[in-house]
């Protein structure tokens, strides 16, 4: 599925970057409906249940644990700490509280690299005590550790690792224990590549990755399918995230003339991109467009008055429920301000999906221990059908799978100097207040 909000990425910002959303008290509000079949109390058992993938035991009194990994520091940690705020909203419309046990949170860094990933996901793994887990943000933390996790007998719901192999119908083994309830790029790359080439009539494209997971497929989904369109890639380069002068690589690209350049990267390297772009011979007027890794007042913040009219792709936050006022009301109780990325309301809603499952398999025993099958909870969330969650109605496939595919494109069409940044809407999707 496919939306193109044009004229705004405002369409968000009224949403997640304006100075808008009031100071409103985050009364209860309808969290996502439960999942059909699931149960808000354990059966009673007077021993541990079986399971292949092993049991958790949480003696009487005891809370449920359960994680959290993502980037939380460095220049993408805006990413991970937006989602953050969505995973204790979701706790917090629970009262802190599940089967009359309180809810435990563990953080992990998993700085948005492979090698982060690998280190949170074993430090996680090895604590038999967590339940299941939310996160992480980048395809590269999960590469990095989603094999420990897996073989650990745990489950994790990402609420942004977007790359498409990570659904695939061909991932090995150890992806089991991953779904996520983002979308996959290749909704993304392809809803980028048609909105280029049948919206903005380019003919040409060059593209620029930054040896991530998440950017080098994402630019290849797009450049294939700008080809199959008809139009023509003229270049395609590399930089690395730690990178500050990106002369060489723009003045390649210029070389080739193309109409736009399609950097689908992350917030730092995309700012350095953006802003010495327009001090390049040839490229003072090219299109330039991002995607979703740059989605933060922290890029517009670095690339500075060149990022005026790029543009940028999204999940389309005029697809969200209702009751994503009301959430944002929560948020900015919660964080004293406005969303600091995209998927705090993924996150959300990966959350209420783990701790609906929890409340469908949890087995309690006649001394008030409870159990929870690790290979239960996992069917029980591939199992999830029909969310109505935040995000949209959301049923988990058989390859992990969970999210609603729906992208807008979005442009930066005005900016402040400093936070907040603000880039108004054509038609603001909430009234700013």
């Amino acid at each position: 599925m496919k939306v193109f909000r044009l004229g705004a990425l405002a369409a968000s910002a009224a949403i997640v970057l304006a100075a808008c959303g009031g100071g409103a008290s985050p009364a209860p509000s309808a969290a996502p409906s439960p999942e059909p079949g699931a149960s808000a109390a354990p059966s009673v058992a007077e021993g541990p249940p079986t399971d292949p993938l092993g049991v958790v035991t949480i003696p009487p009194g005891e809370p449920i644990h359960i994680a959290f990994w993502a980037v939380l520091s460095g220049a993408d940690a805006t990413l991970g700490q937006d989602s953050q705020y969505g995973v204790q909203v979701a706790i917090d419309d629970k009262g802190g509280k599940l089967l009359d046990r309180d809810i435990q949170l563990t953080t992990e860094d998993g700085l948005c690299t492979p090698e982060g990933g690998a280190t949170a996901a074993q430090k996680l793994a090895a604590d038999k005590t967590i339940v299941g887990l939310i996160g992480p943000n980048c395809s590269d933390e999960v590469v990095g550790g989603i094999k420990a996790l897996t073989d650990a007998g745990m489950t994790t719901i990402s609420m942004s690792a977007t790359r498409p192999a990570l659904t695939a119908p061909d991932r090995g083994p150890e992806y089991a224990g991953f779904l996520r309830t983002a979308h996959s790029d290749a909704f993304q790359g392809k809803t980028a590549a048609e909105f280029v080439f049948n919206e903005l009539k380019l003919k040409s494209a060059a593209t620029i990755h930054d040896g991530s997971a998440y950017a080098q497929a994402l630019q290849g989904v797009f450049a294939d399918n700008f080809k199959t369109l008809g139009g023509t890639i003229t270049d395609q380069e590399a930089v690395a995230k730690t990178d500050t002068d990106m002369t060489p690589v723009l003045t390649k690209i210029a070389a080739t003339n193309p109409d736009i350049i399609y950097y689908p990267i992350f917030i730092a390297a995309g700012g350095f991109i953006t802003a010495q772009a327009r001090q390049v011979p040839g490229l003072e007027t090219t299109v330039l467009m991002g995607a979703d890794g740059m989605f933060s007042p922290d890029f517009v913040k670095a690339a500075g008055p060149a990022a005026l009219n790029m543009y940028l792709s999204s999940p389309d936050f005029s697809s969200f429920g209702p009751e994503y006022q009301t959430f944002k009301d929560k948020y900015k109780a919660l964080s004293g301000g406005d969303p600091l990325s995209i998927f705090h309301a993924h996150a959300y809603d990966a959350t209420n999906i783990l701790l609906a499952a929890i409340e469908k398999v949890a087995v309690t025993a006649s001394d008030g221990t409870l159990y929870i099958g690790r290979k239960a909870l996992r069917d029980a969330i591939y199992a999830s059908q029909g969310w109505r969650g935040i995000t949209g109605t959301l049923t988990c496939g058989q390859y992990g799978d969970c999210g609603a595919p729906v992208i807008a494109v979005y442009q930066i069409t005005a900016r402040e100097v400093g936070p907040p940044v603000v880039w108004p809407p054509e038609k603001p999707i909430y009234p700013q207040r």
